[in-house]
């Protein structure tokens, strides 16, 4: 049974009884549980799949983020589980781990990172959103709907989201976006990965140039002693939920049974 609950905007919906293992979600860039559908179908029956949308916010912290997230966690009764951070989301997920409230049992990245390896251009590319307001933004839009049903194509109930996904990418959403890029080169969680005891998954698309599997791999493996397991999956990209929502699913589920 989902649910829709309302934190400053923040939404939360929880799929699956609160008997099964708890997997969190928190989503990327882009902000939303819309390209997240076929994984999610993938896990059906199998954890409790919680998952959120953020707000369009020009303002908030990652400590915000991480807070807010708290509040709505706490009020659906959620106080451990599984945290699954999509590249964006894992810096969120470490603002999480270092407040200390929420009792993480495990960490996956997915397409995640630590301190993004490449955030020189993190910065080069927040003026990037700037230049794509209005008409040029609608005319960008229709092109990389294109882009994104071909993408897709082996996530069905993703496409069948897609028109949600494009009907959201509006002029603040970018701004929000902008905003997050912000925080994510201003953020070096390392000595918070360091810390961290229980155990650190990671996941990645082999074709990401986004956040560079290679060097995330390397210094996770070099400084982080709770890593547990690592996996690179050829047939996806960056937004590796999405593209390879079967074989990500397979590989997270193993990981949660054998934990």
């Amino acid at each position: 049974m989902a649910g829709v609950v309302m934190v400053e905007e923040l939404q939360i919906r929880i799929h699956g009884a609160d008997t099964l293992p708890t997997l969190v979600y928190l989503p990327g860039l882009h902000g939303d549980w819309t390209l997240v559908s076929s994984f999610r179908q993938q896990l059906a029956g199998q954890v409790r799949f919680v998952e959120f949308t953020y707000p369009r916010t020009l303002t908030w912290s990652l400590d915000d983020y991480a807070a807010a997230i708290e509040i709505a966690l706490a009020r659906n009764g959620i106080t451990t589980g599984w945290l699954l951070g999509e590249s964006y989301g894992s810096q969120v997920v470490w603002a999480l781990i270092a407040r200390k409230k929420f009792s993480a049992q495990a960490v996956i990245l997915a397409g995640g990172f630590v301190r993004h390896p490449l955030r020189r251009g993190m910065r080069l590319m927040q003026p990037i959103f700037n230049l794509i307001p209005g008409r040029p933004l609608l005319g960008f839009l229709s092109i990389y709907a294109k882009v994104l049903r071909l993408r897709y194509r082996r996530s069905p109930e993703t496409l069948a989201n897609l028109d949600q996904f494009i009907a959201q990418r509006t002029k603040l959403d970018y701004e929000a976006a902008r905003h997050r890029l912000g925080l994510i080169a201003a953020f070096d969680p390392r000595e918070i990965a360091r810390a961290t005891r229980f155990p650190i998954f990671y996941m990645s698309g082999w074709l990401d140039p986004i956040v560079p599997w290679p060097l995330v791999r390397r210094w996770l493996r070099q400084n982080c002693p709770s890593l547990r397991g690592d996996k690179i999956i050829f047939s996806a990209d960056h937004n590796i939920l999405g593209t390879a929502p079967a074989k990500t699913a397979r590989q997270i589920l193993s990981w949660m049974r054998t934990k």
